[in-house]
């Protein structure tokens, strides 16, 4: 069954299938003319000539309904049934049965497969075979008189009947062909557009690494000496209450840019890669301490999942992992500021990877969510540096790891990351 994604049609589509009808237009226009130059005594088949013509006008009315821009599916099937009706025409006029221009169904039928969908080249299939069919009965058995005298040549119904289901399988089986080129087509330009997504991501996040370590470099040392004054400077001075105030802001606000910083660095910057043979679950444990500790881990939120009975021993840095939770549910809390349920799962076992799933029931991800998630200085929730899950990415991508997301709005999002399973060192 054809997805909404493969029934949406590109005006590029539709342009391209204006020019083939031209193209093919002109071509039997040629072929015409030439085999009346090679045959100077026969008598021009102006009915011929008219449809062509007939052809070429209501191209140019397909073209003003292109440039129109609008309701391009009803477009496509109004020239898809022209292109069928006018095929018959054709058909009909150059011999019915005993004409070879029958193959000439096969191009709606191709277009119909690469412009709409699978599904519209069978159905176009099933259109030409109708036509065609009647068309061969009706001069067959007479309800159609033959254009020409010379086209009412008797055959035996036998024949009749090889040529339509010729005709009828030649038509099906390059539905099924092109269907399944197309559904091909479609998969692949699909993973194009991830890839290129996913291309342009690494990019940014490569650019923004190189700006991140330049900008810290130039300010933590400043930075530090400032705020270490500013300490000096409150315990050696006394100051009434409002400046008091004033310096306890500037110290926070050093230390804010200060945190801000190391993140920036942590993201720009591979730190040493020290692995140790680590559990996940300690590592989550710990995590959720330190939020719960902080008091933005409190009772509004309900834990599920098995978070504390699994037993997932990896190889790996704990500080990276500290990392990868704690961005993680951070975001689940921010999804969820009226409270939720929060799920934190290792699901398997596995024996070549470890599965680590935080769900929440919280808001959801909007299509522009989705498409900047990874950005890095992207925040969905209008605060926040938008560095917390570039930084998840980045640690997974070094893990030759993959993540997942699935949300739903006003429903919650579900995190799903994959790790291969790493072996210590020396073993």
């Amino acid at each position: 069954m054809d997805s909404p994604r493969e029934r949406t049609i590109e005006r590029r589509q539709v342009f391209l299938y204006n020019i083939y009808r031209l193209v093919i237009l002109t071509s039997l226009l040629v072929a015409a003319f030439i085999i009346q130059l090679s045959s100077p005594d026969a008598q021009p088949n102006l009915p011929f000539y008219y449809l062509v013509f007939g052809a070429y006008a209501f191209s140019a009315v397909f073209f003003g309904l292109y440039v129109w821009g609008r309701r391009l599916a009803a477009q496509a099937w109004l020239q898809l049934v022209f292109d069928l009706l006018l095929i018959t025409a054709f058909v009909y006029i150059s011999g019915g049965l005993a004409s070879s221009m029958y193959f000439l169904y096969l191009f709606p039928i191709i277009a119909a497969s690469l412009v709409v969908s699978g599904r519209a080249g069978f159905l176009t299939a099933s259109l030409a075979a109708i036509l065609f069919g009647v068309l061969a009965d009706g001069i067959h058995f007479g309800f159609i008189p033959v254009f020409r005298p010379e086209h009412a040549v008797r055959r035996t119904l036998g024949a009749m009947l090889v040529t339509l289901f010729v005709a009828w399988g030649v038509f099906f089986v390059i539905a099924a062909l092109m269907s399944k080129l197309t559904e091909s087509l479609r998969r692949t330009r699909d993973a194009l557009r991830a890839a290129e997504r996913e291309l342009l991501v690494r990019e940014r996040l490569s650019e923004a690494g190189r700006v991140s370590a330049s900008l810290a470099h130039e300010i933590r040392n400043p930075l530090a000496a400032i705020s270490g004054s500013v300490q000096v400077l409150k315990k050696d001075l006394e100051l009434n209450e409002e400046q008091q105030e004033l310096m306890a802001i500037v110290l926070k606000e050093s230390e804010r840019v200060s945190q801000s910083l190391e993140q920036f660095l942590d993201f720009a910057l591979p730190s040493k890669q020290v692995f140790s043979a680590i559990n996940l679950r300690d590592v989550l444990d710990e995590t959720l301490k330190i939020l719960q500790g902080s008091g933005e881990l409190n009772g509004k939120y309900a834990l599920e999942g098995n978070f504390q009975s699994a037993d997932v021993p990896y190889v790996g840095n704990a500080g990276q992992f500290k990392q990868v939770f704690w961005n993680l549910i951070k975001n689940s809390i921010k999804a969820m500021p009226e409270g939720g349920r929060l799920r934190l799962d290792f699901p398997g076992p596995r024996k070549k990877e470890v599965r680590i799933v935080v769900a929440d029931t919280g808001r959801g991800l909007s299509d522009v969510d989705r498409e900047n998630l990874f950005q890095p200085f992207y925040s969905g929730f209008g605060t926040g540096r938008g560095l917390g899950l570039s930084i998840v990415r980045k640690i997974v991508d070094d893990y030759d790891g993959r993540i997942e997301v699935r949300s739903e709005l006003n429903k919650g999002t579900e995190v799903q990351i994959t790790l291969p399973l790493r072996r210590a060192a020396g073993v």
